[in-house]
């Protein structure tokens, strides 16, 4: 389920504060869905989506490969 138009807006990566996009989740992750992945050149967290609501953890976040 996509996100709230115009919510991308106003959101940013909690740990480098850049802008987010949403992206698919690669087919390996557990939960399938889309996700939130951080724009920022040295940062690229993936954010998941669970249930159309974003969880902008850092400590849930995926380490980009």
């Amino acid at each position: 389920m996509p996100l709230e138009a115009g919510l991308l807006d106003i959101l940013a990566c909690p740990a480098c504060h850049s802008a987010l996009r949403e992206e698919d989740a690669p087919q390996d992750q557990d939960a399938a869905g889309s996700e939130l992945v951080c724009t920022g050149t040295d940062c690229g967290l993936a954010y998941p989506v669970r249930d159309g609501i974003a969880v902008l953890l850092v400590d849930e976040a995926r380490r980009p490969a």
